[in-house]
């Protein structure tokens, strides 16, 4: 498996292209080394820009940006990621995802798309976001490229060990967008119990479980270079996996992005 810096910075949700610029320029200076983003996010500009403003080379930068689910069409496919390449101003796409299988994704369709992109080298690497097992295998069978990374919600209260283990056993990354569940996995009595035990925030300790599994690749966003700092660095924290594990034991489930069109609906 080749690498994927751990962990990345999410770019959904910023208000307004100066904050993701700025929130980019921040994280590439504090340490970050990989950028996700999406045309749906509508960041791909501020994210090129950051890029381009950045004494970071980059090279040493992997990007990640996603194909919006109408846009999923074989030549759709095609003409966007040129775009979304010109928008970031890179030459070269590190990872290029399925943001949806849904709308306009057929697999014959859409799939062949992104090998012909790897073989034109605007694109490194192809991922999938938000496929279930039976999508993954389907994928896996049209698709000449290997999977690079599967993107999903994941954190305590919808931890994905079944897409976890397949992670494993394809040797591709599992990359958790959502780590905080939208604030609702923050109040659970065990996280925050545990973080105060450990003298640690709760977004500091749900990262440090997040990088405790092994294949797995949070991308939080965060604005300020104090809160970017402190994502960033949850990576050195040194916590008892007896810790850990208590997060692992929480039984409760939640769901916090799951849209009537989400394949598992």
């Amino acid at each position: 498996m080749d690498h994927l810096p751990r962990p990345g910075l999410g770019t959904s949700g910023y208000d307004g292209h100066d904050e993701c610029v700025e929130s980019v320029q921040t994280a590439l200076d504090v340490g970050y080394r990989h950028v996700d983003t999406a045309q749906m996010y509508d960041t791909e500009a501020a994210v090129g820009e950051a890029l381009d403003a950045s004494d970071v080379a980059r090279e040493e930068v992997f990007v990640a940006t996603k194909v919006l689910p109408e846009n999923l069409g074989h030549d759709d496919v095609l003409e966007t990621a040129r775009e979304s390449a010109d928008r970031l101003g890179v030459d070269t796409i590190d990872l290029l995802y399925v943001h949806w299988p849904t709308k306009a994704y057929e697999a014959e369709e859409t799939l062949p798309a992104f090998d012909q992109l790897v073989d034109e080298g605007l694109v490194e690497q192809v991922g999938l976001s938000n496929f279930t097992p039976d999508l993954l295998d389907e994928a896996r069978d049209v698709l000449d490229a290997p999977i690079f990374a599967h993107q999903v919600e994941c954190h305590p209260l919808l931890p994905q060990e079944e897409l976890r283990e397949y992670a494993r056993d394809d040797d591709h990354w599992l990359v958790a967008y959502g780590p905080f569940a939208r604030g609702a996995v923050t109040d659970d009595e065990t996280v925050v119990a545990v973080a105060e035990e450990h003298d640690v925030s709760v977004y500091e300790l749900l990262l440090a479980w997040s990088l405790s599994k092994e294949q797995v690749v949070p991308i939080p966003k965060a604005t300020g270079e104090d809160h970017l700092r402190a994502n960033f660095e949850a990576k050195d924290l040194d916590l008892p996996q007896s810790a850990l594990g208590r997060l692992d034991a929480i039984d409760e489930r939640t769901r916090r992005f799951d849209p009537d069109r989400a394949p598992w609906n």
